[in-house]
């Protein structure tokens, strides 16, 4: 039996996304400018990592980065505020990586062939000088996951001059859906935003927590449509990760999910001027989950690699020991030679409902190396 090539699947999704990104922005003359070098990039990123693949090594084509631990909101059923790996003020004994430390991760991954980069938190739009950084590495596509409340005037130039940076504001449904999760007004704030990145000219997207509440609502007609009419180029659909056992029933299954794709489907029939992606998609189809660096990894505010942002255990940081060492952290060797990332499990996340043999392995692993890390 042909085994399977994780290498071609991964940079055919990436190639696909993009060409659907250039289709979308087809009209802005600066994004399409943009994209045709990008492109350029990508596909040489591609030879990159296949010529690593060659010779027994394997980079994900793409990594999260979530840049800060605070955030302005508190949005109800936060992963992030659950695992405390988002928080009020600053701890003073763990300081968040500099914006230079940022800087040399991104030009590490641009050296490896790592052509798109997420960017979270908390919310990102708080460290205007790691968004400034990633603005320098034009080869590196990253998307910027905001809640979309924090659109300065020195945020939007910085926008307008660096086509790279795509902001994707976080929206769960109508006005009366999004304020009960994210908080009353946020909806209106959100409508303002996208009114003046539309104005600007700023390509922007949209990103929806899907749960089976809200699935039926987001993946509507009218919803894309009322997107669309302001400027939205896409939307990215996240499968809800429960954050407890009491919030596992908002959590798609196998059937809800079947639901999802098959809207998802109908409306990229007719939505030819959208991106329209679901995450992490059909894990079938690509040998299990993609986390711990079969895909991607996640890198914490602190620099720690962690196997995604619903799994927050990390046993080495990429700042002290360079992002190509940390692909080869003990616990996402462990993570990727088990059957751990093909499991089957509720909600988005496979690794979240096996928080105890994560940390089972993430023990041993600091038990043989003798190391802690954030």
């Amino acid at each position: 039996m042909k085994s399977f090539d994780l290498e071609g699947y991964l940079s055919s999704g990436v190639e696909q996304v993009i060409a659907g990104i250039m289709k979308a922005t087809a009209k802005n003359p600066k994004e399409s400018l943009f994209l045709i070098q990008y492109l350029r990039d990508s596909r040489k990123a591609s030879r990159i990592r296949r010529a690593h693949a060659d010779n027994g090594e394997h980079i994900p084509p793409f990594l999260i980065a979530s840049i800060t631990t605070q955030c302005n909101l508190h949005c109800r059923g936060c992963y992030a505020r659950a695992n405390h790996s988002c928080q009020d003020g600053i701890d003073l004994k763990h300081p968040m990586l500099r914006a230079d430390a940022w800087g040399e991760i991104f030009r590490q991954a641009a050296e490896l062939g790592i052509a798109f980069i997420l960017l979270a938190g908390g919310e990102p739009f708080l460290r205007l000088d790691v968004l400034e950084q990633a603005a320098l590495h034009k080869n590196i596509l990253f998307p910027v996951f905001t809640n979309g409340t924090m659109l300065t005037e020195d945020s939007l130039a910085l926008l307008s001059r660096s086509r790279n940076l795509v902001p994707v504001l976080s929206i769960e449904g109508n006005e009366s859906t999004t304020d009960l999760r994210r908080g009353s007004g946020v909806y209106q704030m959100l409508v303002r935003s996208m009114k003046r990145l539309n104005e600007k000219g700023i390509v922007f997207a949209a990103s929806v927590t899907v749960t089976k509440e809200n699935l039926a609502e987001t993946l509507s007609e009218d919803f894309v449509a009322a997107l669309a009419e302001q400027g939205c180029k896409g939307i990215v659909y996240v499968e809800y990760v429960p954050i407890d056992a009491a919030t596992k029933a908002q959590a798609l299954d196998d059937v809800t999910r079947a639901d999802m794709m098959n809207r998802l489907n109908t409306l990229r029939e007719y939505r030819e001027d959208m991106v329209l992606l679901a995450f992490p998609g059909d894990e079938r189809s690509s040998g299990g989950c993609l986390a711990a660096g079969r895909g991607f990894f996640h890198i914490n505010a602190f620099g720690g690699a962690e196997p995604c942002p619903f799994s927050p255990y990390s046993d080495v940081n990429v700042a002290a020991i360079g992002l190509r060492e940390a692909m080869k952290s003990p616990l996402f060797v462990r993570l990727r030679e088990s059957r751990n990332l093909e499991a089957e499990h509720i909600g988005g996340c496979v690794l979240f409902e096996q928080e105890q043999e994560v940390r089972k392995m993430l023990e041993e692993s600091h038990d043989n190396q003798g190391t802690n890390c954030r």
